[in-house]
C-alpha cells in the first residue's frame, strides 16, 4: 500500500502528494463526474452497450460480455480493467483510486464495495493510504462485501455476503466475516446437466 511521504507543511493535511497520481486532467475528472452521474449512479440507464462504450472512452479496459448494472459507481475508469464475461452487480462502489484489475468470469454482487484507498488513523494528518485492488479469473464478491485496498483475491475465491478482506484471499477457498477468515474449500462441478 503506498503511503503518503513524510511531510510538514499544510498539503499533509490536503493529500496533495495524491494528485498527480490520478492520471487525469481536472477537466476530464469533471466531464466523468457528469457521465458517471448520469449514466452509471442513475437507475433509469440500463444500456449495458453504452456503459461499456463510455468506460473506454474515458480510459477502461473492458472485455467481451460484460455486465454492468443499474446504479454502479465508479470513480476512474482509466484505471479499471475488467476482464471478459464479468457481472457488476447493482450498487456496486468501484472507489478506484489505484488501479483495479478485475480478471475473467467474475462476480461482483450488489451492493460491494471495492475500496483502494484508506486513512491512517495513527497519524493527526489522517494520512491518504492507496492499493491496488486484483480480482483474478472465477473471482466472487458477495452482496454487499468489501475488499480493501491493496487486495489480491485469488483464483476462485469467494467472499460471501457483507463480509470484509482487508488482505489476501487464497485461491478456492470461501471466506466469511469481518474479518473475513477461510471457512471452507470452494469445490466446482462443471459436469453438464
Amino acid at each position: 500500500m503506498l503511503d503518503m511521504p513524510n511531510k510538514t507543511d499544510l498539503s499533509t493535511f490536503n493529500n496533495a502528494w495524491y494528485r498527480p497520481q490520478i492520471g487525469a486532467s481536472r477537466l476530464k475528472q469533471l466531464v466523468w463526474y457528469f457521465i458517471n452521474c448520469l449514466f452509471f449512479l442513475n437507475p433509469l440507464n440500463p444500456s449495458m452497450g453504452l456503459k461499456k462504450f463510455l468506460l473506454r472512452l474515458f480510459g477502461a479496459r473492458v472485455g467481451k460480455e460484460v455486465w454492468i448494472k443499474p446504479a454502479v459507481n465508479i470513480k476512474y475508469p482509466w484505471k479499471l480493467h475488467v476482464g471478459d464475461y464479468c457481472w457488476i452487480g447493482e450498487g456496486v462502489w468501484i472507489d478506484n483510486l489505484a488501479p483495479v484489475t478485475i480478471g475473467n468470469h467474475v462476480c461482483i454482487s450488489q451492493g460491494a464495495m471495492l475500496l483502494t484507498g484508506n486513512h491512517n488513523y495513527k497519524k493527526s494528518s489522517f494520512d491518504l493510504m492507496i492499493g491496488e485492488i486484483v480480482l483474478e479469473d472465477g473471482v466472487w464478491v458477495g452482496a454487499k462485501s468489501l475488499v480493501g485496498p491493496g487486495v489480491t483475491c485469488r483464483s476462485h475465491a469467494v467472499l460471501s455476503a457483507c463480509s470484509a478482506t482487508y488482505k489476501n484471499l487464497e485461491p478456492y477457498q470461501i471466506y466469511s466475516g469481518n474479518p473475513a477468515v477461510a471457512v471452507r474449500k470452494r469445490e466446482i462441478d462443471d459436469q453438464p446437466l
